[in-house]
């Protein structure tokens, strides 16, 4: 038995380079000329992994290596198909060079872009498949050398194996080892942001942000679309798409611009389109023209080139850096002009989030951009902007697919056009559907085109949706000491936000089967609903699996029990968001709901039935002090007695630098699927109990025992009362049911007769969701 590492163990042949980087991550190179890459590439930061074990052997002519998990055979020629192939020990799956995925099994990745789209896209592949293996090619990525990006000129084949098998997390946690972390996002980017493509002046920006003070609902980041800049030039110039300069007819003092959204607790982006560089126009361009040694006199313009370093420093330091000084937070880069830099074949994609992200870090700050992804590798500058998209159901439905498929890519923090950007109709149920998933995505932004006709101000719009929206868009900020837990596990953990439900059943086909629904963190099964009403039913539905255990809906109570996979059935008023049982969710208090401070009032949601444990992550959530271990962390556990009938919640003292949260802090637990308790009084509807344990001082540990717990079933005759009774059907249907419910003893009496009857099937099939 041999051991390796990247170190110790790369078998290297003159032309070929193989190297066990684990015992199921192997990097394969072939090179005509004997050379190969040791620099990082913008997808490959990291090559260096501790030691793992294989043996080697020469099996008829082959080179032979053999993991804990695979083999690998080559003959010691060019790559071909016959030539190297790769087999898991875990099913036998084979993979020969040049051959993608049996049978077209990959999960799935992301894409580049949503634009101008409207439904269904080309997902690029991921790094896990239902054959267990995937590979990238990082054979033409741009080389990562001393801080420049730079073209990789070698033919050099660069691949990497990945036979992860349905370990989905470990794989993650491979990936991101050679790939690179997922930095924390700043607080602010979890709460709501507002934009849209409209012409404000500092007048109507400041009374469109005083209608949502009014309605009571907050926002988090303000962003600012390209009319910020001068767009009407002189045509000499070209045309106003590319901008740096501030619009002082509709932002006559843009700091003092600047200074009032602070105030008002935003965080500030504004959108840069900068193909075309910096022009004679532009307020910074005598400075920036003598920087990269132009005369100011001659007009020319300032080609944008990411790759000389001397418009680098004037594109960052002259042009975006006085900005940054007067308040704003990050830059939108809305790049959609072309996929090569200049006279090489460097995606400025790439370019752009490098740079801009690695200059923010210079500075100290919690870096984060706004952009597309440029590739594997694209997770370490978050956040992600999908794009352009059509207003429609199509674009909707496809999003919370294309959100948790994304993780296969390693890339957890996309933000899409809520609502839709473009096109499309009027349709408040629709956008309200919309705006119920992006408040369960990474990054909720509502975005629209420059049309007056797209409305999505809670306050411009009727009930019930205007009311509908309101509560969504402050549970999002209530939500957001749950979401800043998952934004640090995504990075100290490799644990994204967003998880296919395969993540967690790997076994189970069922899992693979859903397309809208998904983990929201490690606590909540989230069931997006990305269809229309039925007319007869008046409520909508989506396909989901219901895993073994208790699942409690968080908004009515419903408790759902045993592997299953189904429609559940929804009135606007919700989506179907379950807890499981011994599953806990920390929310601000009602009115605590500014995104830039830690809570004075947590309210901690617990699914009874089970054992649990969860830990409450804060910091400053503003610079980089969270890599320092510069946090506080909070210990909730909930200990289930079965035999007893007993629950015990224990709240630590919080652990870590005191000071970066609330002296004293107000604890409410609200329990889901209770019937009743002792000391307590349950909410029959909901099968809740709450309990306040009142202000206490961080450090003190709290403990509160619950006795005679009596786990609670579905009301299941009450509930097909509401169903039906709900529903805009003929009365027959109604009587016919109601008939039956009143004369069955049991639930399986009552099914074999609704088989019986003569009503429509959506009906039936939302009545045997309540058993």
């Amino acid at each position: 038995m041999c051991t390796g590492s990247f170190r110790a163990f790369r078998k290297v042949m003159d032309k070929y380079r193989i190297t066990v980087l684990t015992e199921r991550l192997i990097r394969l190179e072939y090179s005509e000329d004997g050379l190969f890459n040791d620099e990082k590439t913008l997808s490959v930061f990291n090559r260096n992994f501790p030691v793992t074990a294989y043996i080697e052997r020469d099996r008829d002519g082959l080179l032979e290596i053999e993991t804990e998990a695979l083999v690998l055979r080559y003959d010691r020629k060019p790559f071909t198909s016959q030539g190297l192939n790769i087999t898991l020990k875990e099913n036998g799956a084979v993979w020969n060079y040049g051959k993608l995925y049996a049978g077209g099994d990959n999960l799935f990745g992301t894409a580049r872009t949503l634009d101008f789209t409207d439904g269904l896209v080309m997902l690029d592949d991921g790094i896990f498949s239902r054959s267990g293996y995937a590979v990238l090619d990082d054979s033409t990525t741009p080389l990562l050398v001393d801080g420049e990006v730079i073209e990789r000129k070698s033919e050099c084949r660069d691949i990497y194996f990945f036979g992860f098998g349905d370990d989905f997390y470990g794989g993650l946690r491979e990936f991101y080892t050679l790939t690179g972390e997922v930095p924390m996002l700043p607080r602010y980017a979890l709460g709501n942001w507002w934009s849209k493509f409209e012409r404000y002046s500092e007048q109507s920006y400041l009374e469109m942000l005083k209608r949502f003070e009014e309605e009571n609902v907050p926002l988090s980041v303000a962003v600012l679309d390209m009319d910020w800049h001068l767009t009407d030039v002189d045509p000499k110039y070209g045309n106003g798409w590319t901008g740096f300069t501030w619009n002082e007819e509709l932002f006559p003092d843009y700091g003092r611009f600047l200074k009032t959204l602070h105030e008002k607790g935003l965080a500030v982006t504004l959108n840069l389109h900068p193909a075309d560089g910096i022009r004679a126009f532009e307020a910074m361009y005598a400075e920036a023209a003598r920087r990269v040694g132009i005369d100011p006199a001659s007009q020319e313009a300032i080609s944008f080139d990411l790759t000389d370093k001397a418009f680098r420093n004037a594109y960052f330091k002259d042009t975006l850096l006085p900005y940054e000084k007067k308040g704003v937070d990050f830059w939108w880069i809305d790049w959609q002009q072309g996929t090569k830099m200049a006279d090489s074949d460097i995606d400025p994609l790439w370019l752009l989030n490098h740079y801009h992200f690695e200059d923010q870090k210079k500075r100290g700050k919690r870096a984060m951009i706004f952009s597309r992804f440029a590739g594997i590798g694209s997770h370490r500058y978050p956040v992600g902007f999908s794009g352009d998209t059509v207003s429609s159901w199509k674009s909707l439905h496809l999003q919370p697919f294309f959100t948790f498929t994304s993780s296969n890519a390693g890339y957890g923090w996309w933000s899409h056009d809520i609502g839709g950007h473009m096109q499309g109709d009027k349709d408040l149920e629709r956008l309200v559907r919309w705006i119920q998933f992006g408040v369960f995505s990474p990054i909720m932004r509502l975005h629209s085109s420059n049309s007056p006709f797209f409305i999505k101000e809670p306050s411009r719009l009727e009930q019930p949706y205007r009311g509908i929206i309101d509560r969504f868009m402050r549970l999002r900020h209530r939500m957001i000491p749950y979401l800043y837990t998952m934004n640090h596990r995504s990075y100290a953990e490799g644990e994204p936000l967003i998880r296919p439900v395969y993540y967690e059943y790997p076994k189970d086909e069922k899992a693979y089967s859903v397309g809208e629904e998904y983990f929201f963190g490690s606590e909540l099964l989230v069931g997006a609903i990305c269809e229309k009403e039925d007319s007869v039913l008046k409520m909508s539905s989506v396909r989901c699996f219901i895993p073994d255990g208790r699942y409690y809906d968080i908004f009515t109570g419903r408790i759902y029990e045993k592997s299953k996979l189904r429609k559940l059935y929804r009135s606007i008023e919700t989506i179907p968001v379950l807890i499981k049982s011994g599953g806990i969710v920390p929310l601000a208090g009602e009115n605590d709901l500014d995104a830039f401070k830690n809570p004075e009032e947590l309210e901690i949601l617990i699914g009874a039935g089970a054992s649990g444990s969860f830990t409450i992550y804060e910091d400053d959530g503003i610079t980089e002090g969270y890599r320092d271990g510069k946090s506080v962390r909070t210990d909730i556990s909930v200990d289930w007695d079965e035999a007893g009938k007993k629950m015990t919640v224990r709240i630590s003292g919080a652990q870590g630098e005191l000071s970066l949260i609330p002296t004293k802090r107000a604890f409410t637990l609200k329990i889901y699927g209770i019937d009743s308790v002792d000391g307590y009084e349950a909410d029959k509807k909901s099968h809740t109990v709450k309990i306040a344990l009142g202000k206490c001082d961080i450090s003190d540990a709290q403990e509160i025992v619950i006795e005679n717990v009596v786990l609670a079933s579905n009301d299941w005759k009450k509930e097909v009362f509401d169903v039906i009774e709900y529903a805009w059907c003929e009365l027959r249907y109604k009587e016919e049911v109601n008939h039956i419910l009143n004369t069955c003893d049991d639930k399986d009496q009552f099914d074999e007769k609704l088989s019986q009857l003569d009503i429509p099937e959506i009906i039936k099939d939302a009545i045997r969701e309540v058993y």
